[in-house]
């Protein structure tokens, strides 16, 4: 167990370590955001299972962890072991960001011919640019200290996204945003724990101005098996009439760490439709904040994990509903194996004033072995009376009698399984509007059924 004095040392070190190679130094609104920080580091109470929101959660094996946060700014890809196009999706055409091990390459990236009204590019580059734009952003963002992490990202953010579209404007390709580690690690040090871990911390800003619309994917990777941390903080402001559609895959090594903590701030008839894909990492873990500024917002979020032995995949929803006529929809779905764990925390608050708000709340669970574990908790918390709000959660096993039909009809045993278990996920990954990510998708999870399967026979 980590006591509380080890614990605030293992913070208070990432912070002096990455201190001397944090850029911005002479921007004296940035220094007084990362102060506060580090100020919230000393007082917030301790992350441990005595929290409620940390119960499932378990810290003890990320705090042991010789953390390093990643001080080098500048990458050069001559010496990477990384071919761009290997990770690239198929007969796709979309503006693109690359980041490696932290830090954006503009020579693996293509933000070119970029519409009029529109800022694409790293968080890096602005604060070089136009802080004074990035001030303005951060002025109607929380100061984001609910717990050590997010304070911890304030304190370290160096670099990230950043994400501007103007009034009106319709971007007609997608932005997609590579996230991969190229970090390399010994197999025996790394089962041992003994070697340097790296840590990236990224602060990602989305700006839809009223009318914007845009597309935005995701995608988190390594190219080794290795143990690293990322942990990610990223704040959308939607615009009145503004629509996102965000897809969120998580596919890192099974030896990592993920931690993403996302704010999204909604004005008047502004619509976001979110879907998260967790699939990989040894522990991680998504928190959605959802914030509803101005009447008539709609959220739909969608989301799909696996998990396997010596993993776990945690996500926390916390939507509040604090104006009127808003809709809310979210359906989280989780397919374990193994020795597998997963958490779902969902909680959706309707405030006394938000007359008329619609929200719906569910997740249902596919365990396909006795050892897999779920902790579910979706939650309502309703302080208005003309509201239309339920919830609700299954934990489940195939259905015999579905596999006995299918193998009555020719299908062997395995791929019957498959068929049922992809049939539980397609709902999830049909809301993806990008065919070369669905199939993507598909692949992906066609491959992990039948490890899962097959390792239960």
């Amino acid at each position: 167990m980590i006591d509380a004095i080890q614990q605030y040392s293992w913070f208070q070190q990432q912070v002096n370590q990455a201190e001397p190679s944090l850029i911005g130094h002479n921007i004296p609104w940035l220094n007084t955001l990362r102060d506060h920080a580090k100020q919230a580091v000393d007082s917030l109470p301790l992350v441990s299972r005595k929290q409620e929101a940390w119960r499932y959660s378990h810290t003890e094996q990320l705090l042991k962890q010789n953390f390093q946060p990643l001080a080098n700014q500048f990458i050069d890809i001559q010496e990477l072991d990384i071919d761009i196009e290997e990770n690239l999706l198929p007969s796709f055409d979309a503006y693109r960001l690359v980041f490696i091990d932290g830090y954006c390459v503009p020579q693996l990236s293509n933000i070119r011919a970029l519409p009029g009204g529109v800022i694409l590019g790293s968080l890096r580059a602005v604060l070089h640019t136009d802080p004074e734009l990035l001030a303005s952003c951060f002025e109607n963002t929380a100061n984001h200290s609910e717990h050590l992490f997010t304070a911890l990202n304030t304190a370290l953010m160096n670099c990230g996204i950043f994400i501007h579209i103007g009034k009106q404007v319709e971007l007609a390709r997608p932005i997609e945003v590579i996230y991969l580690s190229s970090v390399e690690a010994d197999e025996i040090d790394q089962a041992a724990g003994q070697d340097n871990v790296n840590m990236a911390t990224l602060r990602n800003i989305v700006v839809l101005e009223s009318g914007a619309k845009a597309t935005l994917i995701e995608r988190f990777g390594s190219t080794h098996a290795a143990r690293y941390f990322n942990n990610t903080l990223m704040d959308i402001s939607l615009g009145e009439g503004a629509s996102l559609g965000h897809t969120r895959i998580q596919d890192e090594s099974r030896h990592a760490y993920h931690l993403s903590s996302l704010y999204l701030s909604q004005q008047q008839a502004s619509h976001y439709h979110g879907t998260h894909l967790a699939l990989g990492g040894a522990w991680a873990r998504t928190e959605y904040n959802v914030n509803f500024k101005q009447p008539g917002g709609e959220c739909l979020l969608k989301g799909l994990c696996t998990a396997g032995d010596q993993q776990l995949t945690d996500v926390h929803l916390n939507v509040k509903h604090n104006m009127p006529d808003c809709i809310s929809r979210e359906q989280f779905k989780g397919i374990l194996y193994g020795k597998g764990r997963a958490v779902f925390d969902g909680q959706i608050l309707v405030d006394k004033h938000a007359q008329h708000s619609d929200a719906y709340l569910r997740n249902d669970n596919l365990m396909l072995s006795r050892d897999a574990e779920v902790d579910t908790k979706p939650q309502l918390e309703i302080y208005a009376d003309d509201v239309k709000c339920s919830h609700g959660t299954t934990v489940g096993q195939l259905d015999a009698q579905q596999v006995y039909y299918l193998r009555s009809r020719g299908i062997d045993e395995k791929h019957a399984k498959k068929i049922l278990c992809l049939g539980f996920a397609r709902e999830i990954i049909d809301a993806i509007e990008v065919p070369p990510l669905r199939d993507y998708l598909v692949d992906k999870i066609t491959h992990t059924l039948d490890a899962a399967i097959t390792a239960q026979e």
